[in-house]
């Protein structure tokens, strides 16, 4: 025992000491510390820090997943800006989609929040219902079901039909085709809806208050109120909401059977990444498209950032 005693301290409830016990306070919490977020860590070690740098290598190489990968420098970043057509049209559908389906989506999201926010016994059951919609929005199935909804024979078309109006094709029509992709981007409002809901709970009623003693009616307080201690959370969804939509994948695919059509109407950016990954097996090629995404989405998060200053609310500031 004695010897024991040399080699492991024994503590005063007789209990040996171990190497975590010996540490210092401070130092116990830090090693606990990474211990519940190791998980974390080597999960985005394992599956966003290694693959992004394994996607970096292949983008200097021609590699189509059965020969050997050669180097080609920056050969496919300079066939992507000089010789590739469906590279600069893929990225302005992406963003016209971008531009539409984001802010409609945060409206729609801001107004349904508004309502729910009113005192109802239903509240809990209506917060559920309209968060469905964000859970499924990216599945197949629903993919599938706004397909059909939009058919040349679906329902829409024979709702047309049922009143008098000739049925529109929609999948014929790129203009068309993209809108009914930017409508179920705006059905999936449910994940923005409950965020503008926890915010608008924040709000002080005090500010509501003194505005109606002030006399300011529901439409001023909305926008001299609502609107700018609200906008922490707008900036968040936007950002979030923006990021999500340049990665927008499953619905393009299904709608337009992985080619995009009709006439690229449908193109998306991750589609056509996509394409050339697993339909021309240019594995490469695809890494560099990948790469020059992160570019564009982060130059627009910066300056959504470096813009924020003139727009959201501080909490200091006044209202």
């Amino acid at each position: 025992m004695e010897i024991q005693s040399k080699t492991t301290p024994i503590s005063k409830n007789g209990k040996m000491k171990t190497w975590f016990s010996r540490l210092p306070e401070s130092k116990q919490n830090l090693v606990m510390g990474y211990l519940f977020i190791s998980p974390f860590i080597v999960g985005f070690l394992a599956f966003i820090i290694v693959p992004m740098g394994i996607s970096l290598f292949m983008s200097f190489h021609d590699y189509d997943l059965l020969t050997e990968a050669k180097f080609v420098g920056l050969a496919n970043f300079k066939t992507i800006f000089t010789n590739d057509p469906k590279f600069m049209q893929s990225l302005l559908v992406t963003l016209k989609y971008v531009v539409i389906a984001v802010p409609l989506r945060l409206i729609v999201a801001l107004a349904v929040a508004m309502l729910i926010n009113r005192p109802s016994k239903l509240s809990g059951v209506y917060r559920v219902l309209f968060y469905i919609p964000s859970i499924l929005g990216g599945s197949v199935a629903v993919s599938i079901m706004w397909r059909n909804l939009f058919g040349d024979s679906g329902l829409i078309n024979g709702l047309l039909t049922a009143v008098g109006i000739d049925p529109v094709y929609f999948f014929k029509s790129p203009g068309l085709a993209l809108t009914t992709l930017i409508l179920l981007a705006a059905w999936q409002f449910g994940s923005s809806m409950l965020i503008f809901l926890s915010g608008l709970k924040n709000i002080p009623k005090d500010y509501y208050e003194a505005a109606e003693i002030d006399g300011a009616g529901k439409i001023r307080q909305f926008f001299k109120i609502t609107i700018p201690v609200l906008t922490p959370i707008i900036f968040f969804n936007l950002v979030y909401q923006t990021i999500m939509a340049f990665l927008t994948f499953t619905p393009a695919y299904i709608i337009s059977n992985g080619t995009g059509s009709p006439r690229n109407g449908t193109l998306v950016y991750s589609l056509y990444m996509y394409q050339r990954a697993f339909t021309d097996f240019k594995m490469g090629y695809a890494s560099a498209l990948a790469w020059i995404l992160l570019v564009v989405v982060g130059l627009i998060t910066v300056v959504f950032f470096a813009t924020s200053k003139f727009w959201v609310f501080k909490e200091n500031e006044e209202v």
